[in-house]
């Protein structure tokens, strides 16, 4: 979670306005406007309200929030910002409501107007729910859903470049399928860079088009794409763009950096453009998220120890190397080093200036000063209460309330797994967060599954993807299997083809049984994964 009051808009509202600010963000050419939602899912706007961007239905700045009734009883998915400025807001109902600066038909409504009031853009959008948005400079776009699973992506506005994906450089006064090279692609994520496009796809491949001048594209030149083309060689996990600059994280937590470099914004450690994708951060451990926006230099990554770490353009310095802050999350590096300050992302926020019922619970986990129950797993004693296992999980209640023989007892013996995995479980029923190394989550996976924990499963299958290498794709695999999670299953199985040549030659691959290397072979076939 983030102190929004980080953010210097935000300086002003009184502490009890802030505790109900539940996501928000910041844009603007000096970081002036802002956009948030309250926890009873109210949407106000605040700042200079630059080409109408507030959509207040006037043009005067508001130090004060002014509530947008229209997005009344609307819950907010997806919100992005171009530097013109213009916003796009997307509904949990699928609808896509664009305002501000339009001399471009950014706002996808076939006029160059101001949007003074919202937009409803809906001009060949109509069969499709919105799912998420993204804004360039001057041109925007969405991801939207159409059935089950077939994800599109749309584009309109400025397209001097090609941005738009047309095939053309006229501009876009609606929103327009971008078919080229997509046609039968599923994409799962869509960004911006300042005049660019890119698309990850459910392979983890990706796609970009428009200006590619400092090789932001990512495809070996610097000649500009009018149509969408592959970026080879990479399985993306996320990938953001900054103002010409692009960062990629893949499937194995290794970090790629392409295109502009005038402030060190790549992190190679000097100023040179780079055409291709070039690995950095290599030396310090897995990351788990990267950040950049379109309008700034700034770039910014997470490891998966906790480890925040910044480079580029931070507060007018040039920083070439990765940087490691004392900050907890990539957004305070936004709030407190690029220039503009604005948001990277729409984000959730909180403050922390008193204890939550939520936080009390996680302050006396394993305090033997207060708990009235002992488990001992490997020689080691875990200190809990017995009110809140009962309280939190179906398998206390039942051995507390029917008589067992442990509820009589002060000391409970467990056997059956590890000290790190029932540790970790009874954390999470305080907590609701579990903190486990993926090799340790598979046990938590089984303890969830013999304990019938279903978010602590899915809890553990996430920490699992975000885990999986080459050399533990198939263990993972495996267990999945193992313990019936189909979800996890399927991620495994489509990294274990992706990967296919290393995953053949690792320990795992060679020790797994027959049943299931002949069923990985038979859908790996099918997927066409060992053609000709």
């Amino acid at each position: 979670m983030v102190d929004v009051s980080k953010w210097p808009l935000f300086s002003l509202m009184p502490p009890q306005d802030l505790a109900c600010i539940w996501k928000a963000c910041v844009f603007g050419a000096s970081a002036n406007e802002a956009i948030y939602i309250n926890r009873d899912h109210e949407v106000f706007v605040l700042g200079l309200n630059c080409s109408n961007c507030l959509c207040t239905g006037d043009n005067q700045s508001t130090i004060v929030p002014k509530k947008l009734d229209f997005l009344s009883g609307k819950k907010v998915v997806s919100v992005s910002y171009g530097s013109g400025p213009h916003v796009l807001l997307a509904t949990e109902e699928g609808e896509l409501f664009a305002w501000g600066h339009n001399v471009y038909c950014q706002l996808g409504n076939g006029t160059t107007n101001q949007g003074l009031l919202p937009v409803l853009v809906s001009t060949n959008l109509l069969d499709f729910k919105v799912t998420e948005v993204a804004c360039g400079s001057h041109h925007s776009m969405a991801l939207t859903e159409f059935g089950q699973s077939s994800y599109q992506v749309f584009a309109w506005g400025y397209n001097n470049c090609g941005q738009v994906g047309s095939g053309s450089t006229a501009t876009q006064p609606h929103p327009r399928r971008v078919s080229s090279g997509l046609q039968t692609k599923i994409a799962v994520g869509i960004v911006c860079g300042q005049n660019s496009s890119m698309a990850v796809l459910d392979n983890g491949e990706v796609y970009g088009w428009g200006y590619n001048g400092n090789g932001q594209l990512g495809l070996g030149n610097n000649s500009n794409q009018l149509t969408p083309d592959r970026l080879a060689g990479l399985r993306v996990q996320q990938l953001v763009c900054g103002y010409a600059h692009s960062l990629a994280l893949t499937d194995e937590g290794d970090l790629y950096a392409w295109g502009a470099n005038a402030y060190g914004q790549l992190g190679t450690g000097n100023k040179s453009n780079h055409l291709s994708p070039v690995a950095i951060m290599g030396e310090k451990g897995r990351i788990v998220e990267v950040a950049a926006c379109h309008s700034a230099h700034t770039s910014a990554a997470k490891t998966q120890s906790g480890q925040v770490y910044m480079w580029g353009h931070c507060r007018g310095q040039t920083v070439t190397l990765p940087h490691l802050t004392h900050f907890s999350c990539t957004d305070d590096v936004f709030a407190c080093f690029a220039t503009p300050a604005v948001m990277w992302r729409l984000l959730s926020a909180e403050l922390d200036d008193f204890l939550t019922v939520a936080q009390s619970l996680k302050k006396e986990f394993d305090n033997p000063e207060t708990a009235d129950l002992k488990f001992r797993v490997d020689g080691k004693f875990i200190y809990v209460h017995k009110a809140v296992l009962k309280i939190r999980c179906e398998h206390f209640r039942s051995m507390f309330q029917s008589h067992w023989n442990e509820d009589a007892k002060d000391v409970i013996e467990i056997q059956q797994f590890s000290f790190p995995v029932y540790r970790s479980f009874l954390e999470f029923l305080y907590t609701d967060d579990v903190e486990l190394p993926p090799e340790d989550a598979i046990g938590l996976l089984d303890l969830a599954t013999s304990y019938c924990e279903n978010r602590l499963k899915r809890l553990c299958q996430h920490i699992i993807k975000r885990g999986i290498t080459a050399d533990n794709a198939f263990t993972f695999l495996a267990a999945s299997v193992r313990y019936g999670a189909e979800d996890l299953e399927d991620f495994c199985f489509k990294f274990c083809v992706n990967h296919l040549t290393r995953v053949t030659q690792t320990d795992a691959f060679q020790q797994i049984d027959g049943d299931l290397l002949k069923d990985f072979i038979c859908r790996a076939g099918r997927c066409g994964a060992f053609k000709n």
